[in-house]
């Protein structure tokens, strides 16, 4: 057997985000929220894809979004790469999802909690050893909670160094799958304990994909290795301009794959985007079929 690999954007929304992942993902979700207490009795996967409502507000690209149990909304976000400004992006996205449950002319009281839970492949918290962290509003000197209306849940990959004879309990079992998953060659007896994980396993096997499917996969994996090198490069040369630079060029060379030719007047603008937008730019372009298409986001970004 061989697995795909659940850290890129690709492999997490297959596995999570399928029409048969339900109970994969409220199983997931229990452990990562709810210290595995069967909370979550039920949920509806729905579009992470966010389009602005509000002049002057960005678009919200996410992996993962779903409605459970308590009429809370949960997001999801994978990311295997320390972009700049990461940890004010994970607040925009849950301030951005949060309001705009409301529709016009809709008073404040049919918001409903949210629950942002990010997943790195980095460390992003120096100052714990904890995996898994958990972020609500509190009183500063006292520390009583405000209205627990959004919250922000972190899983630090790195920090998880079990092997598979040390996991313990569900929410190891799934950090395991995640870390691990692409380097197995069938499924742990172990973690075929849980049924869910099982099923997350066969989703998850490459020989159940379609060719088109693997395409895909193959080209968002090279991405983010690609991406990956660009920015360890830049960080070799302690430069934040490297980092840059290094990510410019990278999408540049992509682009041209997708689309043909980049014109100059186009690379220009490419390379006055912001490190968030060259971020954005990076995970959306495997979908542009033209030039056209370019051209229409740089419009929609530029506005």
């Amino acid at each position: 057997m061989s697995f795909i690999n659940p850290k890129t954007d690709f492999g997490f929304k297959k596995i999570f985000a399928s029409p048969q992942s339900k109970e994969v993902l409220i199983s997931f979700l229990n452990a990562m929220l709810y210290n595995a207490e069967p909370t979550i009795k039920d949920l509806e996967i729905i579009d992470p894809y966010a389009a602005p409502s509000v002049t002057g507000l960005k678009d919200t690209y996410l992996d993962v979004k779903a409605k459970i149990t308590g009429n809370k909304t949960v997001i999801i976000e994978m990311q295997v790469i320390n972009v700049e400004a990461f940890t004010k992006r994970v607040i925009y996205n849950a301030a951005k999802t949060y309001a705009t449950q409301l529709k016009p002319r809709e008073g404040y009281s049919k918001l409903n909690p949210l629950i942002a839970l990010t997943i790195t492949d980095f460390i992003l918290f120096e100052n714990t050893e904890k995996f898994r962290s958990h972020f609500v509003f509190k009183e500063v000197e006292e520390n009583f909670e405000y209205y627990r209306e959004i919250e922000l849940v972190f899983v630090e990959l790195p920090k998880f160094q079990k092997k598979l004879e040390e996991v313990e309990n569900l929410i190891q079992s799934w950090i395991y799958f995640i870390k691990n998953a692409p380097a197995l060659e069938e499924i742990p007896e172990k973690l075929a304990l849980v049924p869910e994980i099982e099923t997350a396993f066969n989703i998850a096997n490459k020989s159940n994909l379609s060719l088109k499917e693997l395409e895909d996969l193959e080209k968002r994996e090279m991405f983010f290795e690609d991406q990956r090198g660009a920015v360890i490069k830049g960080m070799q040369e302690g430069r934040q301009e490297g980092i840059i630079e290094g990510q410019t060029v990278l999408i540049l060379r992509l682009l041209a794959r997708r689309t043909g030719e980049i014109l100059p007047e186009i690379q220009a603008r490419i390379r006055q985007l912001s490190p968030e937008q060259l971020d954005e730019l990076g995970e959306i372009l495997l979908d542009f079929t033209s030039q056209e298409d370019l051209i229409a986001w740089l419009e929609s970004v530029s506005g």
